[in-house]
């Protein structure tokens, strides 16, 4: 059947509900990053501190492992959600809740398998809200509004990265952090929930393995989705790569004495940098029906950010790449979005393509570690690290020219 919920939408977004949008990725974003930059390093460099950077990066890669299945699996079972309240709400609902129970779960974790299995629940959890948040965008959001739309989701990232940092660092105590960042991952959810409006839907009937086999979206019958799906995996995986060590860098190369603060710090600078091209990017490329060109400058700043550090490894010199790279993140981000928006196969199966999408986010999650922990330990350091970032970001780059449906 054809309905609302399927129809390209026409009628431009409210800011009512930019707002409640915004807020839900903002507590989503705030509960994913104040663990990921701040408080699993401190909490795991006291538990495993003889092999912190091995011990990170299986924790990490764990829970990136999780949301890759959870991401498109969400997605999926959204899409096809009998509910009064809508296909998407109940999963932002249960997820969100979900997760903030996980996050303060991982406060009283005494031991590094703890830690593991914590972490993985919030990623599981978590991914019930992303991926149907992401796919309210489509379902609600006209196609020309859509890099707005886009920009304020990067506004949100930036906000929500900020906030976790911030609540991490300023509560002191890593497991004082660690609620902080449950409590206000919950609180930013309630707005969308209680407030928004959602169509009813009534999806086909259920069969299980039309489900199953919709998870493989063929690149060849469908190849702007590919390349797509592959120039943002390329991106990702260089940015994860840059990120993955750098609360280690800052103590272990730059010298800080305080790396978490040094954290907090490149947070904050990078989030006013990223913040001036999102806002612009977004809208820019709505006003242009432009979108490759800004996805391939922001991730060809990205790439020499990376170089920035592995050249210029001391505070100045990473505070500098933390400008370039926010800038290069907001364009990049702000527009990659409203993109792949474009090149869904089907209407109704628009969670779970965006889930399956998002496993190019998460996929470099589960193989940075694998890339940087021999290049760090013995294959060049930090310096060789940074490189091959800025290479593979620059490969993802040049590859977004290959989406011909989009301009």
């Amino acid at each position: 059947m054809t309905s609302r919920t399927l129809a390209d939408p026409t009628q431009p977004v409210t800011a009512g509900w930019v707002v409640r949008f915004s807020l839900a990725w903002i507590g989503l974003y705030a509960g994913l990053f104040g663990p990921l930059e701040v408080l699993l390093p401190q909490q795991i460099a006291q538990l495993a501190p003889a092999d912190k950077e091995a011990t990170l990066a299986l924790v990490l890669g764990a829970g990136a492992a999780c949301s890759l299945v959870a991401n498109p699996l969400f997605g999926a079972l959204s899409d096809r959600t009998r509910s009064r309240f809508g296909r998407r709400r109940p999963w932002i609902a249960l997820g969100f809740a979900g997760g903030a129970v996980a996050i303060a779960l991982l406060a009283a974790a005494p031991t590094v398998p703890f830690v593991v299995l914590g972490w993985c629940a919030v990623q599981t959890l978590l991914n019930a809200p992303f991926a149907a948040l992401s796919a309210a965008v489509p379902d609600e959001v006209p196609a020309a509004q859509r890099g707005t739309a886009a920009g304020y989701l990067g506004l949100a990232f930036v906000v929500g990265i900020g906030a976790g940092a911030g609540l991490a660092v300023l509560g002191g105590a890593t497991a004082t952090g660690y609620l902080l960042c449950a409590l206000v991952a919950l609180l930013c959810s309630l707005p969308y929930i209680l407030l928004g409006r959602h169509t009813p839907y009534r999806p086909d009937t259920w069969r299980w393995g039309e489900f199953l086999r919709g998870f493989w979206i063929n690149p060849v019958r469908h190849p702007d989705f590919g390349w797509g799906f592959l120039t943002r995996f390329l991106v990702n995986l260089g940015n994860a790569v840059v990120l993955l060590y750098l609360f280690f860098f800052l103590s272990d190369v730059v010298g800080l004495a305080d790396p978490a603060s040094g954290v907090l710090v490149l947070t904050a600078i990078y989030s006013v940098a990223m913040l001036g091209s999102v806002v612009v990017a977004g809208p820019l490329s709505d006003r242009l029906a432009r979108r490759r060109v800004f996805v391939t400058g922001g991730a060809l700043v990205m790439a020499a950010a990376a170089v920035l550090i592995s050249v210029w490894p001391v505070w100045a010199g990473v505070v500098v790449a933390a400008v370039a790279l926010g800038i290069g993140f907001g364009a990049y981000s702000a527009v990659d979005f409203a993109l792949l928006t474009q090149v869904l196969p089907a209407a109704r199966d628009r969670g779970k393509d965006l889930g399956v999408l998002n496993i190019a986010s998460s996929l470099p999650q589960v193989l940075a570690p694998v890339i940087a922990a021999p290049i760090v330990t013995g294959l060049g350091g930090y310096a060789a690290l940074y490189l091959v970032a800025a290479a593979i970001e620059v490969t993802g780059a040049v590859l977004v020219y290959r989406i011909r449906s989009v301009r």
